[in-house]
């Protein structure tokens, strides 16, 4: 019996290096394939040439209310730390949620919306409209009540 045993193991060894065999082989053939391919890489690359262009669909831009919700939720963040006030800058805050985007008006809009009784700016635009990505707004989150006033009724 003992020698059925060893015969079993000798078998198992053969059939391995015969699968390592059989996975060299393809290995051989693929070098012979890539030669063709470039062949037909040019003739997709004029067919893609003569194509027209597709445009890639934009992403919709964010409205005020979407700036405004992002900049409360900052204030309250700010609040729940006891932070005497944070500052946000216009263009940081375009760059942070669209990125490559130009919707500089609503991001100012927003910030200037959400501005209360006592927040001052730091960086003031001299544009009367105040649409500048240099507007930048201190917003002090030690009293963040419903009953202070906005900024624009405060004036």
């Amino acid at each position: 019996m003992p020698a059925k045993k060893k015969t079993t193991t000798e078998e198992k060894k053969p059939t391995a290096a015969v699968k390592t065999k059989t996975a060299k082989a393809p290995a051989k053939k693929a070098p012979a394939k890539k030669a063709a391919a470039p062949k037909k890489a040019a003739a997709v690359k004029k067919a893609a040439e003569k194509a027209p262009a597709v445009k890639k669909a934009e992403t919709p831009k964010k409205n005020i209310q979407e700036y405004k919700d992002v900049i409360n939720w900052k204030k309250w963040e700010a609040h729940n730390m006891d932070w005497l006030y944070i500052e946000i800058n216009a263009g940081d805050l375009l760059t942070e949620l669209e990125a490559g985007a130009d919707n500089i008006d609503t991001c100012c809009k927003a910030i200037l919306d959400c501005m209360l009784e006592g927040d001052g700016f730091i960086v003031e635009p001299k544009e009367a409209d105040k649409i500048n990505p240099t507007l930048t707004v201190r917003y002090y989150c030690d009293n963040l009540s419903e009953d202070r006033r906005k900024y624009s009724a405060a004036k």
